[in-house]
């Protein structure tokens, strides 16, 4: 069977798409190939047309979606939004409730530590775009002290967006949120 041009391409992408959401959704080692590959509306030998493996789809994953993070991110400083409203928009309880389609960051920091160098490299390239397009950002102080300020403020974000999602108590989660959102507004406006 002959296909359009771009089909192969397009299959990749939506195979990256759906274990994109598995991944931040239920973990990479719960998202089973079998169950992507069925949700992209593929077959399991497909597959290995795409990828080499499980771990290869990973770091495709994690170049996509903290791509798009990173463009995201990049899209709302720049337009004159600013700081605050990232701070506040990754710490909303919209953010909170939707980790299939949230920070794959916050979805997946502790799994991607207990993988391969290759992967813990693509995963530390794309974060390590981040920091620049925040500590920007920030104002008056050294350029070392607003690097330093956007590190703090974007481990600070991740974090409690982690133990918001954790907790059972929504009442305690939205308490994580606020004092998160206080704790990094501080750290940007400090002098």
């Amino acid at each position: 069977m002959r296909y359009e041009k771009g089909h192969k391409q397009t299959t990749r992408a939506r195979i990256i798409n759906v274990a994109s959401a598995q991944f931040r959704e239920h973990g990479v080692a719960s998202a089973g190939l079998a169950g992507i590959m069925s949700a992209a509306g593929l077959t399991n030998g497909a597959f290995y047309a795409h990828f080499g493996s499980k771990e290869d789809l990973v770091q495709a994953v994690l170049r996509d979606a903290l791509g798009r993070r990173e463009q995201g991110l990049r899209a709302n400083l720049e337009s004159g939004v600013g700081i605050e409203a990232a701070i506040r928009d990754y710490l909303s309880a919209r953010h909170r409730d939707g980790a299939a389609s949230g920070c794959p960051i916050a979805a997946l920091v502790a799994e991607i530590a207990r993988h391969p160098e290759k992967t813990r490299d693509a995963f530390t390239r794309k974060i390590s775009g981040f920091i620049p397009l925040m500590a920007a950002r920030i104002q008056g102080r050294s350029a070392a002290e607003r690097r330093q300020s956007a590190i703090a403020i974007y481990n600070l974000m991740v974090g409690a967006l982690q133990m918001a999602r954790a907790v059972n108590d929504r009442k305690l989660s939205d308490e994580i949120l606020g004092s998160a959102v206080d704790a990094a507004l501080k750290l940007a406006s400090a002098r």
